[in-house]
């Protein structure tokens, strides 16, 4: 899946070294540094350098840039600090709305929203660049920390992000990106990738976060499908931090102690990864499981390929207070929890049909996964079934599903099936049918049985 194209990798460096030969202004700390700092950067021209020297700088305002093809630089991320613990007026600490912005070697702390926020841009760079809540993990911390949406072309090299409520490192709804040699510690996502286009994730440390890499796709935003990203040679090991996220937030259903998550992406390439050390899972591949009325949505994820990677332990403490995953896989593996996991979640006709071999989800040297099937990784998979499959009969444990046409009423759908007796299937590829709502509470039945249209569910999985 090499599919980055090498001009758009040279696009991406050459944003380096645009601005050669503007003017330089040089600012140091003072009683009022946010009017020196924005009259800078209102007045600079494009090719300017806007220096600031080592020192703290107590800012009660917001900044922005909306001048193309500048520069805005400090002597250091530990070095020149813009400090917004004393912050009364605006929703982040630095706003930045103009193409072509080069943004290195300082720090961003204690923003009353957003450490940096980039919207709309075509070029942006974040180098050497730390954002951080210094109070520690809180739900009260601003919620991302880089955080450039709806932009092309951006570049996150060698930086820094720490506390932040929802992701420290964030790229949503954008396209040509890179994210490298950075490091995001005690964030609720360390690293988010979110409904975006080409991304390489490499080469970066993500630690104690409660989850460490995030390859999300949502509804309801204008830029959907995200596709063709690379997640490699990174560390995200002890991601073991309890989710903070404030109440209502998507990343708030993360369990602690999660290492990767994709969701309904396609084409994702996750490999040469170090993994471990998390105390729920290490890697995760599930469906958006939310009702949606985005019609245009597809949640699913596809053509996704996992290979080469390092996986230390997991699944030792899993935390059974956040969301459901970890208390599905706790429950369905009596605490032998998986390295890595697949929901097994495909449209109806495909549960019928099969998946196309495009889409198919591939380990390794393994081949590709079907969606009831298991490696030796001990992957544990979930099939909806459409109600539309009205009845089915249970032959030597396999389910089959028979179309039939069915009557509605009461907003139920008579659906029949007799259950095996044990949750427990064999290497032999038993399915086993349940009523899961809810799904960890679920009791099986040996009679026939009636369910509502929405909590038809198969389990399948193969045990070691």
């Amino acid at each position: 899946m090499r599919y980055l194209k090498q001009f758009k990798l040279i696009l991406l460096s050459s944003i380096v070294s645009i601005n050669c030969y503007g003017a330089l202004t040089s600012i140091s700390p003072s009683d009022d540094p946010y009017s020196a700092i924005q009259e800078a950067l209102i007045l600079a021209q494009p090719g300017d350098i806007i220096h600031l020297t080592e020192g703290t700088y107590e800012l009660e305002d917001s900044l922005s840039i909306d001048v193309q093809d500048i520069i805005l630089e400090g002597e250091g991320l530990d070095k020149t600090i813009l400090s917004f613990k004393n912050q009364k007026s605006g929703a982040q600490g630095l706003s930045v709305t103009s193409d072509g912005v080069i943004l290195r070697d300082f720090a961003v702390e204690n923003a009353k929203g957003d450490a940096i926020k980039v919207k709309g841009v075509d070029g942006i760079s974040f180098i050497r660049v730390r954002t951080e809540w210094t109070g520690g993990p809180s739900s009260d911390n601003g919620a991302y920390g880089l955080y450039p949406v709806e932009s092309k072309n951006v570049l996150i090299d060698s930086c820094v992000a720490i506390g932040a409520s929802d992701a420290g490192i964030y790229v949503g709804q954008s396209e040509n990106i890179i994210v490298k040699n950075s490091r995001a510690e005690f964030n609720v996502a360390g690293i988010e990738i979110e409904n975006s286009y080409y991304a390489d994730v490499f080469d970066n440390y993500a630690a104690n976060n409660t989850g460490g890499i995030l390859i999300f796709d949502l509804p309801d935003i204008p830029q959907q499908g995200g596709h063709h990203i690379r997640v490699f040679k990174n560390k995200s090991i002890n991601n073991n931090t309890d989710n903070f996220a404030p109440e209502g937030n998507i990343v708030g259903e993360v369990p602690r102690g999660t290492g990767i998550i994709v969701q309904a992406n396609s084409h994702v390439e996750i490999f040469d990864n170090d993994i471990g050390d998390n105390e729920t899972i290490n890697i995760a591949i599930v469906t958006y499981g939310y009702e949606t009325e985005d019609k245009n949505y597809y949640p699913h994820p596809r053509a996704i390929q996992i290979h080469g990677n390092r996986f230390g332990k997991s699944g030792y403490n899993p935390d059974l207070e956040t969301g459901d995953l970890a208390k599905f896989l706790f429950e369905i593996t009596n605490g032998d929890m998986p390295d890595i996991f697949w929901d097994g979640i495909v449209p109806t006709h495909q549960i019928i049909f099969g998946q196309p071999d495009e889409d198919k989800i591939v380990l390794g040297d393994k081949g590709a996964v079907e969606p009831a099937f298991s490696l030796l990784l001990k992957i544990v998979t979930i099939a909806r079934i459409n109600p539309a499959i009205a009845a089915g009969s249970i032959n030597e444990g396999i389910f089959q599903p028979i179309i039939a046409p069915v009557k509605q009423r009461d907003n139920k759908i008579p659906v029949l099936f007799t259950a095996p007796s044990s949750v427990i299937c064999s290497l032999k590829g038993k399915l086993c049918v349940l009523d899961s709502k809810p799904l960890v509470n679920a009791g099986l039945a040996d009679r026939p049985k009636v369910l509502s249209a929405e909590c038809l569910d198969i389990l399948v999985f193969l045990h070691e």
